[in-house]
């Protein structure tokens, strides 16, 4: 019996091993086909696989040990999507997954430091991505309580968080930086995206974008976690001291909105996530009450798994056990153990109640069945969760749209007291018009009223002319004249009422109503003639007095007619009577109209009271608008600015470079921006409702200043470290001071004394080290390059045919006072020089045709100077190698004359003939930078170099050769010395060879401070200086000097139809 136990444990745990290594194969296929280094997206039932797994085995050390076998080092794209992995496992793993990756946290840190040290794109991205989950790792052991996929409710945050206020304050933190990992990887993808052709159709980009879903879910929870904290904070400390975290979350805030709304619109995400919508605005902290309109951002993942279960028809099928048919697995179970047992095991079985390894297996199926039911309830639970949460939102969105309704009908209220408002305005403009008719009716009745008295005038005139009748004729002429004088009175003082009632008038409309002034002012010009005419009435009744005198003589003679006269006075006082009283019924109406403008004139100063109010709310709310503008647009600047500093640190830019003409030019565009920002701030000054000028420059003055300092940051990465150091510490002053400058024009208190004359200093600190690093050769007026072109070239030419007459000569005077030997010599010497010089000839005439070919080509509609001046380095490199052309031709011509006249040495001649070989190659290479590549007069030129090259090899064989043949070898006998003078000998010449070597060693270092002074005095940095004794034969720069001992372009020598000046040589003795 023991034995047949014995075998059905053995069997069962063959059944085990067959089954654990079916699991292991299984999971190595899954992760093998999960991380690779196709750039394609992890397909989801690998990671399912993989994370059914860990829940099998409860843990991740099979994941782990399989993955820690891949060459993660070789290639970014496989450490890319085995962080991906990784992600998913620790998301939706088994609990025990966080200590097990917690065990290989070093190595993640170790993946991250090897791809942070390479420049690749998946290489950034794999540097994010490890910090991102070292810092998630470490986050979820501090805090047991938060699971690693941060489905937590809000009682597990306050448990976690506390009741100390510290706890708080660092949990808030270390979200932050959660939140921050997130948000980095995601901008950095997108941005990669955006850069490159990859789109989110291709796999290329989906291999991308896959991790950004678990991202997604991340931040959702984080977002929620981070506000609920700060809630909790504002509720317990001052909101001073929470300034910074506000500030925090406001940058996360739109960063985490921004990168939603992109994600939603990604194709890819639309089938496989639905992301959340955030606010408009960020919460208000400082308000408790706006917790209750916070609403939790909710993820939801549709079933995407379906289409994906027959891609891969090799791939074998799950047999880890679904929770939703749990008891159709469990019945499958059984019949494979019930088909093992065999027939003596029912035949002799135990008893009933007996003990049989059934029974355990039953028990741990039952285990199984209840672990199984547990899930289900905690899916069902999750699920029921998700449907609450789901309702919440609806909730949330009706009631946001019941608000949007709410201030729709608000606005529709507004709308309508907007229009009542304009009808009033309306009315009161059509009152005022009417208020103006009645004052213009006014004006009217007064010129009516005028009109009247001068009416009475007249007849005051008249009875003036008829009593003065009287005179003449009545003997009474005393009463009648002081009757007269007393009607007089009474009209004098009816006039000065009248005027005093007109000045009266006249005032009132002066001080009210200044647009009457010039009616009123002719008014007074017609009443002052008014009075003119009363002081002619006086002179009259002057006269009228003088005339009565002289008519008492005649009184008795007018007794008669007496009666008759008062008759005709007192026919005349009833008259003036009725005139009298008709007098004073238009005073009184006078006096009612005077009253009634009264009234209207103070219903017209009221209503112009509340137009000049409404003016002036207008104009405060045109400058509020205007510095509302500024602010926009200062902050934009800021923004344009410190885009600009943060290329200065970023690893991408310092592959770029500048040049310093570029730099110049965008440092005289930037001098002038300020001068334009420095009149618009003090137009704006003058008038602040006009800030368009202000607003323009400095719109300018961001672009270009962020232009200067990103040109002068890559001007810096090819100048000396003196100079780059300098360069780039300005850059950083000038976007320091250009931001000071920003944050004074932000606020009103320091508005009126921000000046931008720091940030031009610094600028013209850029301009002067730019003008420092420009190339020595641009000291050269360009409009005089293309005369210089010529006169070299034509320079050079005549110094070859000088050069070769004066061989000739030297040839016919070799011949007369040599022969043999060193006639040959020199013969051989003479003519291999002569043919070098025809053959540089031949280049310079192939160089010339080239050039006017390369001109006609290029030069479009422009001159030739035109062209020579736009290709200033080009011209300057042709102007350089002429030069050293000809000074090579006159320094052979003289070497060859001094070896003919043996007064010089046969080693100056080759020097010589490298030297020209040198200049002409530096010729040809200056001809062949702009010339076509398929051009015939650059094969004639290049086989004119190499025509020059070969006849340089004839002159230095012919000169070794005629050396050799001269020179006079002593025989070396030394047979007759002793060991001790031998000895003697053999010291003394080690000590010359010691001398030599000497020699030769400070020559070599002379050479090289030669050359290096140079390379300075021809403008190359001292960086690009070769090391060594000056032995290095080409320069990185052929077309601005030779490859040899070439000399610049402004290097000055003597004239080519000259002998130049050759230092005397160190003789060894």
């Amino acid at each position: 019996m023991n034995s047949l136990r014995h075998g059905k444990s053995r069997r069962n745990e063959a059944n085990l091993g067959a089954e654990r290594e079916h699991f292991d194969k299984q999971q190595l296929s899954s992760i093998s086909k999960a991380i690779n280094s196709t750039e394609m997206p992890v397909k989801e039932k690998h990671a399912r696989r993989i994370i059914l797994g860990t829940h099998r085995e409860k843990g991740a050390y099979t994941f782990w040990s399989y993955a820690l076998g891949f060459p993660l080092a070789s290639s970014s794209i496989l450490s890319w999507k085995f962080c991906h992995v990784l992600h998913k496992v620790l998301r939706d793993g088994h609990r025990n997954v966080l200590q097990d990756c917690m065990r290989h946290h070093s190595s993640l840190v170790e993946i991250g430091t090897l791809w942070n040290n390479l420049h690749d794109k998946y290489g950034q991205l794999v540097v994010l991505y490890t910090k991102l989950l070292c810092t998630k790792m470490e986050f979820h052991v501090k805090h047991s309580e938060i699971p690693p996929n941060l489905e937590a409710t809000d009682e597990v945050l306050e448990r976690t968080a506390g009741s100390d206020i510290n706890n708080v304050f660092q949990l808030t933190v270390e979200v932050f930086d959660y939140l921050d990992a997130e948000l980095r990887l995601a901008e950095t993808v997108i941005r990669q995206l955006n850069t490159s052709i990859a789109i989110s159709t291709l796999t290329s980009g989906q291999c991308r974008l896959s991790p950004l879903i678990q991202v997604v879910q991340d931040s959702s929870q984080l977002y929620h976690f981070t506000v609920k904290l700060l809630f909790k904070l504002h509720a317990c400390l001052p909101a001073d001291t929470l300034q910074g975290h506000r500030d925090r979350f406001h940058d996360q805030f739109h960063s985490l909105k921004t990168f939603f709304n992109k994600a939603r619109d990604m194709l890819y995400f639309k089938r496989l996530i639905q992301i959340p919508k955030l606010p408009d605005s960020p919460p208000n902290f400082l308000h408790a009450a706006s917790l209750a309109k916070h609403v939790k951002p909710v993820v939801v993942i549709p079933d995407e798994y379906g289409p994906e279960q027959h891609d891969d028809d090799d791939d074998d099928p799950e047999p880890l056990i679904e929770v939703s048919n749990v008891s159709t697995s469990s019945i499958q179970a059984q019949p494979p153990l019930s088909q093992q047992l065999d027939i003596f095991d029912k035949a002799f079985g135990p008893p009933n109640g007996g003990f049989d390894d059934r029974d355990l297996q039953i028990e741990s199926l039952k285990q199984d069945l209840e672990l199984l039911r547990a899930e289900l309830e905690k899916v069902k639970a999750e699920a029921q969760r998700y449907i609450t949460q789901l309702k919440s939102q609806i909730n949330s969105l009706e009631a946001e749209l019941e608000e949007q309704r709410a201030q729709k009908q608000h606005a529709f209220v507004e709308n309508e007291q907007l229009r009542m408002e304009l009808e009033a305005t309306r009315r009161r403009n059509a009152e005022h018009e009417s208020t103006q008719a009645v004052f213009n009716e006014a004006e009217n009745r007064a010129q009516a009223t005028e009109q009247r008295y001068n009416k009475l005038r007249e007849k005051h005139t008249e009875l003036v002319s008829s009593h003065a009748e009287l005179l003449r004729k009545s003997a009474d002429t005393v009463r009648m004249l002081s009757a007269t004088q007393q009607t007089q009175e009474e009209v004098e003082r009816t006039k000065q009422q009248l005027s005093f009632e007109v000045d009266r008038i006249k005032q009132e409309a002066d001080m009210k109503l200044e647009e009457q002034k010039f009616e009123m002012e002719k008014l007074k010009r017609d009443l002052e003639e008014k009075m003119a005419e009363v002081m002619r009435v006086k002179g009259t009744l002057q006269n009228s007095e003088k005339t009565s005198e002289q008519m008492n003589s005649s009184v008795t003679a007018l007794q008669a007619e007496k009666e008759r006269l008062m008759r005709s006075v007192s026919e005349k006082e009833a008259e003036l009577s009725s005139l009298r009283q008709v007098q004073q019924v238009q005073q009184s109406s006078l006096h009612q109209e005077r009253e009634r403008n009264s009234r209207e004139l103070v219903d017209l100063q009221g209503k112009l009271q509340e137009k000049t109010n409404l003016g002036e709310q207008l104009n405060q709310k045109l400058l509020e608008e205007q510095f509302a503008l500024l602010q926009g647009t200062v902050t934009e600047a800021e923004n344009i600015i410190q885009d600009a500093v943060a290329k200065l640190d970023d690893p991408l830019h310092i592959r770029c470079t500048s040049s310093p003409d570029y730099l110049i030019s965008r440092a005289e565009a930037a001098l002038g921006s300020v001068d334009k920002v420095k009149k618009g701030h003090a137009d704006y000054l003058s008038n602040m409702g006009d800030a368009g000028g202000l607003l323009r420059a400095l719109t300018q003055f961001s672009h270009l200043t962020a232009d200067t300092i990103i040109n002068g940051s890559a001007t810096a990465h090819m100048a000396p470290i003196d100079h780059a150091d300098r360069l780039t510490e300005n850059c950083r002053g000038c976007a320091t001071q250009s931001l000071q400058f920003f944050k004074d024009l932000k606020s009103k208190t320091t508005l009126q004394r921000a000046d931008p004359a720091s940030i031009r200093v610094i600028i013209q600190k850029i301009l002067n080290l730019g003008q420092e690093l420009r190339p020595k050769g641009m000291d050269i007026r360009q409009d005089e390059l293309g005369d210089l072109v010529d006169k070299e070239m034509a320079a050079t030419s005549a110094a070859i045919e000088e050069a070769v007459r004066r061989i000739d000569e030297m040839m016919d005077q070799a011949r007369k006072d040599t022969s043999g030997i060193k006639l040959e010599v020199n013969e051989r010497i003479l003519n291999s020089c002569t043919d070098l010089m025809k053959a540089i000839r031949m280049l310079i005439m192939s160089s010339t045709d080239l050039q006017k070919e390369i001109v006609e080509g290029g030069r479009g509609a422009a001159s030739m100077k035109e062209f020579y001046a736009r290709n200033s380095r080009w011209t300057e490199g042709l102007i350089s190698a002429a030069k050293a052309v000809g000074w090579g031709a006159t320094e052979m011509v003289e070497s060859a004359d001094k070896v003919v006249l043996h007064t010089g040495k046969y080693e100056e001649l080759i020097v010589c003939s490298h030297e020209i070989a040198a200049s002409t190659a530096q010729l040809v290479a200056a001809s062949k930078v702009k010339a076509e590549r398929n051009s015939k007069r650059l094969s004639v030129l290049q086989q004119a170099s190499r025509h020059v090259n070969e006849m340089a090899a004839n002159v230095v064989a012919s000169t070794r050769t005629g050396q050799e043949h001269l020179e006079d070898k002593e025989t070396m006998d030394f047979s007759g010395m002793s060991i001790i003078k031998l000895r003697k000998e053999e010291m003394e010449s080690q000590v010359k060879l010691l001398e030599l070597e000497s020699q030769l060693g400070n020559e070599r270092m002379r050479l090289g401070e030669l050359r290096k002074k140079h390379y300075e005095l021809a403008g190359i940095p001292s960086e690009q200086v070769p090391e060594g004794n000056g032995e290095t034969t080409l320069l990185d720069h052929p077309v601005t000097m030779s490859p040899k001992l070439s000399k610049p372009a402004l290097f000055k020598k003597p004239a080519l139809s000259q002998k130049p000046y050759i230092p005397p040589k160190t003789t060894f003795k």
